[in-house]
């Protein structure tokens, strides 16, 4: 097992050139959301900080977060694991398997002892004594705790990591946690999202390898660069909320020309993400942009929501509560009273010229 090397070593070992490596810390600068003007502190760092050692253990879950990581498009998924991140276990990835995987992985553990990142993604079953999760014949809330002893930090990757996800939906037969319910003692980053976007995950290990520390996050534990915004505040249909212009029904004119899909159910008042700024597929599209309303997938509990597309009984709006008729009408009202009022002006300064003129005409006589 090597030593782990700094992304300029990578890359200088591997014949690639500096040009190259400057435009991936310009990706990577972006990723992080942060300014262009500390894009030359990102080169410092990637030059000379190790890449963090990284072990993902899977749990409760589907693989739908490793599906959308590994289709990550700016930067490829290939780039981050080989290149940005220094991947130690991940047993879906890995090239070994079974018993020698599972020997690297205790190798791992003790040669990097409190210097690793644990990215966890899935839930936690208790029940039966966890044994409705079982990986090399002990049980997932075993292992997790092993694990976790060394981590420097743990990444709740995806909502059924963070929250429980669908796993822990109601009735929850196999009593299943958020990793943070059964880890304590540890900082823990959470990335939900059902799945989360993939370059959120990366920028979060980015952030840690590059500064030797965790992101600044939120009341929840989520970073605040990716989850500082609701998906309403980023929503480009959102012109169309603050005018009354909702869509109705999926299949009325409105739907057609992209208003507002709050009340056929959108949550994207109440939701925290990046959909809206970072988007999938290389920045192509989102939930809303294809006419879907958004369900709110990074929010606790949001499989209990029956159904999905539920319309939320109120809505914050500066200075008041209202709902979504309401807004129509103020919006309305506000369009008539500004009409009225730019007329009356219109008639007063109208008055005021006409006898300006007059008073002038007088004097010339």
């Amino acid at each position: 097992m090597k030593d782990v090397e700094s992304l300029w070593d990578l890359f200088q070992k591997r014949n690639v050139s500096r040009r190259n490596f400057l435009k991936t810390c310009v990706t990577i600068t972006g990723i992080l959301g942060l300014s262009p003007s500390l894009i030359s502190d990102v080169v410092s760092a990637a030059e000379k900080q190790p890449l963090v050692p990284v072990i993902w253990l899977h749990g409760h879950e589907c693989t739908g977060c490793d599906e959308a990581f590994i289709r990550s498009q700016s930067p490829f998924a290939s780039d981050v694991l080989l290149n940005m991140i220094s991947m130690e276990y991940m047993d879906v990835l890995a090239a070994a398997a079974g018993e020698p995987l599972e020997h690297h992985l205790q190798e791992v553990m003790k040669k990097y002892n409190g210097k690793y990142l644990l990215a966890v993604e899935g839930a936690v079953p208790l029940n039966d004594d966890g044994i409705h999760c079982m990986v090399g014949g002990k049980t997932f809330v075993h292992n997790l705790k092993e694990v976790a002893k060394g981590a420097a930090a743990i990444i709740e990757v995806g909502s059924c990591a963070a929250w429980g996800g669908i796993q822990a939906a109601k009735p929850n037969p196999t009593k299943s946690v958020s990793v943070s319910d059964v880890v304590s003692g540890k900082t823990i980053i959470k990335v939900p999202g059902c799945p989360p976007i993939p370059e959120v995950i990366t920028g979060v290990i980015m952030h840690y390898t590059l500064y030797g520390q965790i992101p600044p996050l939120d009341s929840k534990g989520r970073p605040k660069q990716f989850f500082g915004n609701r998906i309403h505040d980023t929503c480009y249909r959102r012109p169309f909320f603050d005018s009354g212009m909702f869509v109705e029904k999926f299949d009325d004119a409105a739907s057609k020309a992209g208003w507002c899909l709050y009340k056929v159910g959108c949550r994207g008042p109440e939701t925290y993400n990046s959909c809206g700024n970072l988007r999938w597929w290389n920045g192509l599209s989102y939930p809303i942009q294809s006419g879907a309303p958004c369900i709110g997938c990074s929010a606790n509990n949001f499989w209990d929501n029956d159904p999905f597309y539920n319309r939320m009984p109120n809505i914050p709006v500066p200075n008041t509560i209202v709902n979504a008729d309401q807004v129509g009408i103020v919006a309305a009202g506000a369009l008539t009273a500004g009409v009225i009022i730019h007329g009356a002006l219109s008639t007063i300064q109208h008055k005021k010229h006409h006898k300006e003129t007059h008073d002038t005409e007088k004097d010339n006589e």
